[in-house]
C-alpha cells in the first residue's frame, strides 16, 4: 500500500509517485554529465560567435580599410604590386548579398540643368574624386562585398579578348560601366593607351594592367583613341586576330561639339568652336586638321581597320541608342560576345534630371550609380548655320559610313 507524503498546509503527494520523480531525475542528471555540459556550452558559444560575425560582415565590408581592389597598382613604377594576401578569409566567405535599393529614397537628384548636355562624356577627370580614383582613373567600388573580392583576387592575369577602341565622346565610358555589371567581363577602369601611346612597353607590360580573370570570363579594356591612330590595327591583329572590336558611334556633329565642351571645361580661352571649325569662314572650308572634326569621318578610320579585321569582328553600338535603350544595345554586346544576356531592363533606369539612363546597382555597390559629376555638361550656344554646314560636310561620309556597317544610325 501506498502511503502518501504530505507537505504541512500544501499539498500531499503519494510515496509512489515521488520516487518516480526522483529516479527521473537521477536519470536525466546522469544524462548531462559535466563533459557533454561542457560541449554543449561550447557550441551554444560556437553558434553565438558565427551568428555575430555573419550578422557584422555586410557593416564591416563597407569599411574601406577591409576592400580589396585587386587591379590597385600603388607602386607601378617600382614593379611591384599591392598585397592583398590580408583579407579575412572567414570575411569573405560570410558576405551576405544584399538586394535592391529604393531608388526613391536613396538616390538623392542633382540640381536640374535644362540647357543642352552632353549625356556622353568619356573621359575621366582627373577632378573626380568621388567617383573616380586620381591615379589610375578606375571607379571605386565603396560597398564592393568581401565575396567579390575574393573571387576577384582569384584567377590569372591574360591579354584582353575584346577591347572597346572607340569613338571618343561617344559613349564608351558608359558602356564600358554598363559591361562591368556581367559577372563574365572583367576590365581594367583606366585607359592603358597601349597600342598607340605604350607600345614599347611590350605585351608583358599591358597584360600586367588586366585584372585576374577566371575560366570562361572575358578580360577587356577601352582605349577610345585607337579607332583613329593609324597603327592599332596592325597592332592588335599582331596580338591577336581573334580579339573582337567595340566602336561606340555617335552624331559626328554632336560628338565635335561634345569634343570642344570638355576642352573649353580646361581651357577657358580657346578659340570659338566657330572659328576652329572652318580653315575659311567665308569659303565655308571645313578644317580637317582639327580633331575634334577628324573623328567623325568614321567612315575614313574604319578602311584602315578592315585591312586586318573583318566585318564580323567589329560591333558598332549606337552612342544614341545607348541613351534611349541601353539594355537593347547591351544585348546586341553581350550576343557579340557570346555571353548570355544577363544585362537587362532591370539593370536600369532612366535619370529624368541627367538625361540618360543610370545603374540600379553597379559592379560591386549595392546603391544606383550614375556616371561621374561631369556628365551633363552644358554646351556652348553654336550658331545654326555652323551646324547645318557641319551636317552637309559629314553626309556623305555618313552614308558610306551606313554602306559599310550595313546599319542606317539616322545622323541626317
Amino acid at each position: 500500500m501506498t502511503l502518501p507524503l504530505c507537505l504541512v498546509g500544501l499539498w500531499c503527494v503519494p510515496t509512489g509517485l515521488m520516487e518516480y520523480s526522483l529516479i527521473s531525475h537521477n536519470r536525466y542528471a546522469r544524462s548531462f554529465s559535466p563533459v557533454k555540459k561542457k560541449l554543449l556550452l561550447l557550441g551554444i558559444m560556437l553558434f553565438l560567435w558565427v551568428y555575430m560575425a555573419y550578422s557584422c560582415v555586410g557593416y564591416c565590408s563597407t569599411m574601406p580599410s577591409m576592400m580589396v581592389d585587386y587591379r590597385a597598382k600603388e607602386t607601378q613604377t617600382a614593379g611591384k604590386r599591392t598585397d592583398n594576401s590580408g583579407v579575412d578569409l572567414m570575411s569573405k566567405l560570410l558576405s551576405k548579398p544584399q538586394g535592391w535599393v529604393d531608388l526613391e529614397t536613396d538616390y538623392d537628384e542633382p540640381p536640374i540643368r535644362t540647357a543642352s548636355r552632353d549625356l556622353l562624356n568619356d573621359e575621366v577627370e582627373i577632378d573626380r574624386t568621388e567617383d573616380w580614383d586620381e591615379i589610375r582613373g578606375e571607379q571605386k567600388s565603396p560597398d564592393q562585398s568581401p565575396m567579390s573580392s575574393f573571387s576577384n583576387g582569384s584567377g590569372s592575369k591574360k591579354l584582353p579578348q575584346a577591347i572597346i577602341i572607340g569613338v571618343k565622346k561617344g559613349g564608351t565610358r558608359a558602356l564600358l560601366e554598363f559591361l562591368r555589371v556581367h559577372p563574365d567581363i572583367r576590365a581594367v577602369g583606366a585607359e592603358p593607351h597601349f597600342f598607340d601611346r605604350n607600345y614599347d612597353n611590350g605585351l608583358d607590360w599591358y597584360r600586367d594592367l588586366m585584372p585576374k580573370t577566371l575560366e570562361g570570363q572575358i578580360t577587356m579594356e577601352k582605349t577610345p583613341s585607337y579607332f583613329v591612330t593609324r597603327e592599332a590595327p596592325a597592332r592588335i591583329s599582331a596580338m591577336s586576330r581573334d580579339t573582337k572590336l567595340i566602336v561606340v558611334v555617335r552624331d559626328p556633329v554632336t560628338r565635335a561639339i561634345s569634343d570642344y565642351t570638355q576642352t573649353l571645361s580646361k581651357k577657358p580661352d580657346i578659340p570659338t568652336f566657330e572659328s576652329l571649325t572652318f580653315r575659311n569662314r567665308t569659303t565655308g572650308l571645313i578644317d580637317t586638321s582639327w580633331s575634334a572634326i577628324q573623328i567623325g569621318i568614321y567612315a575614313k578610320h574604319l578602311e584602315n581597320w578592315l585591312q586586318y579585321f573583318p566585318m564580323s569582328q567589329i560591333l558598332f553600338v549606337s552612342g544614341e541608342r545607348l541613351i534611349s535603350d541601353p539594355a537593347g544595345e547591351l544585348g546586341r554586346v553581350q550576343d557579340f560576345l557570346g555571353l548570355k544576356r544577363i544585362i537587362t531592363d532591370k539593370h536600369f533606369y532612366f535619370n529624368q534630371t541627367k538625361g540618360f539612363p543610370c545603374l540600379k546597382k553597379a559592379e560591386g555597390s549595392s546603391k544606383p550609380h550614375c556616371l561621374g559629376k561631369t556628365k551633363g555638361r552644358t554646351h556652348p550656344n553654336i550658331n545654326p548655320e555652323v551646324v547645318q554646314r557641319l551636317r552637309d560636310f559629314y553626309r556623305p561620309f555618313n552614308m558610306k559610313f551606313y554602306q559599310m556597317t550595313g546599319h542606317n544610325f539616322g545622323w541626317d
